[in-house]
């Protein structure tokens, strides 16, 4: 099938390369020129694991290739994916406008039948005011059919999430359409993999409620830790007694710094103030985002308890991305937690396998923020050490000499990496989370 794919960025990168990878002929196109060229030699702006080798596989055999020309890039397919950003506003709902130029955009160019499949997260009812706008800009008269086709990647294992997915939800409202999507999806389908057919407003529905429930778990988790931490028990424990419940299971149950990302923040606050938009309280999910906002400014409060005066301290911060197998540091704990301890005058060196480029931009290369090659590097002469993100190096490093290079033995596991009990026998002052 002949597929284009507005926008390049993480979703719409990964989509093109797998629907290529299974057969298509697919078409990326980003406004981003920059952008384009660079994919064209196969310069990818995103780390994900595996993910540049089938972009360059897939270059040179031709199924996929990369435009900045809008015409061409409607005009040469029959399918199209939106793949657009749809950042929040300041009041949390999503800005739609570059969703919307999209769609002008497809309306202008069109030349004969399109199927456009929103894969962008955005509130229920944006299909039907996308297929009004595609309409109301065409030129030449022709049949227009929109699709919700949310995705459901983890970053760090999109092409698995991809290829083998929970589910693949579909909302249409043309028999036409569900059978072309039913074609999209036959070689995923053929692995066991569950189709749903929805209504439009259920599947835009559907990814908001997915990303609000998991956050919810995540940040009951985090409330429910500081209760343990006050009585004596132990949040592991807790939340392994709780997920051999079969009603309950054990995911997204592991109390930590916080959640970030790109999805759950963004989403749970656009599905709250769709709510709020039809006069329906948002209470559960409002105190889910405060639960989560305050967990990750607790952790500085921790690491007092263990260096109490901070200023002209050295304190290393082992991981900064906000989730493990990624560079993305957007709404990543790190950030508060470095914000507060250069405004306290502290000093940082902090080790991170493929975000700290992101984070040293961030901070405008900060003179009291250095960067570090490895996680030793990092701990030198250092009053704490802070674990920030759960990268599978971390787990297994030589604990005794992790004492001698430290200035102090105190470390701050904010991801509960190791065994408090063990940790303690070898004389370090440690704290975790709920624990």
């Amino acid at each position: 099938m002949k597929i284009t794919v507005f926008g390049a960025g993480y979703v719409g990168l990964v989509i093109s390369t797998c629907f290529a990878d299974l057969g298509n002929t697919v078409l990326g196109y980003d406004i981003d020129k920059e952008k384009i060229e660079n994919l064209q030699k196969g310069i990818l702006p995103i780390y994900e694991p595996g993910l540049k080798e089938l972009v360059e596989r897939n270059i040179r055999e031709n199924r996929l290739s990369f435009t900045s020309d809008e015409k061409k890039a409607v005009r040469d397919s029959d399918i199209i994916f939106l793949c657009v950003g749809t950042p929040p506003r300041a009041d949390g709902s999503a800005e739609l406008k570059y969703i919307f130029s999209t769609a002008e955009t497809i309306g202008k160019h069109t030349n004969g039948y399109k199927l456009v499949i929103d894969k962008s997260t955005v509130p229920v009812n944006t299909a039907r005011q996308i297929k009004e706008k595609i309409l109301q800009n065409q030129a030449q008269k022709t049949d227009v059919d929109v699709v919700s086709n949310p995705e459901f990647l983890r970053e760090g294992q999109a092409i698995r999430d991809f290829m083998n997915p929970d589910r693949v939800i579909i909302g249409v409202d043309s028999e036409k359409a569900k059978q072309l999507m039913m074609q999209l999806y036959r070689p995923i389908e053929r692995t066991g993999k569950p189709i749903l057919f929805t209504t439009i407003q259920s599947a835009e529905l559907i990814k908001h409620a997915s990303n609000a429930m998991l956050a919810t778990r995540i940040s009951f988790m985090n409330e429910l830790s500081h209760l343990c931490e006050k009585v004596g028990a132990d949040i592991k424990e807790v939340a392994k007694g709780m997920g051999l419940d079969n009603r309950i299971g054990p995911r997204f149950l592991q109390a930590g710094a916080g959640y970030g990302g790109s999805c759950f923040p963004k989403d749970l606050q656009s599905l709250a103030a769709t709510m709020k938009e039809h006069g329906i309280q948002s209470k559960i999910l409002d105190a889910v985002h405060e639960v989560n906002e305050s967990q990750k400014h607790s952790i500085i409060q921790k690491l007092k308890t263990l260096v109490p005066d901070l200023k002209d301290k050295k304190i290393a911060i082992w991981g900064l991305a906000f989730k493990p197998k990624t560079d993305d540091i957007r709404e990543a704990p790190s950030i508060v937690l470095i914000s507060h301890l250069l405004n306290e005058g502290a000093k940082i060196t902090a080790f991170d396998p493929v975000a700290s480029e992101n984070i040293k931009s961030h901070f405008n290369n900060h003179t009291s923020l250095e960067f570090r090659n490895t996680p030793y590097e990092a701990i030198k002469d250092c009053h704490a050490l802070v674990i920030m993100t759960e990268w599978d190096e971390f787990r297994a490093l030589d604990l005794q000499a992790i004492k001698t290079i430290l200035a102090e033995p105190n470390i701050l596991d904010a991801r509960n990496l190791y065994e408090p009990s063990e940790i303690r026998a070898l004389g370090f002052n440690y704290k975790g989370i709920g624990r």
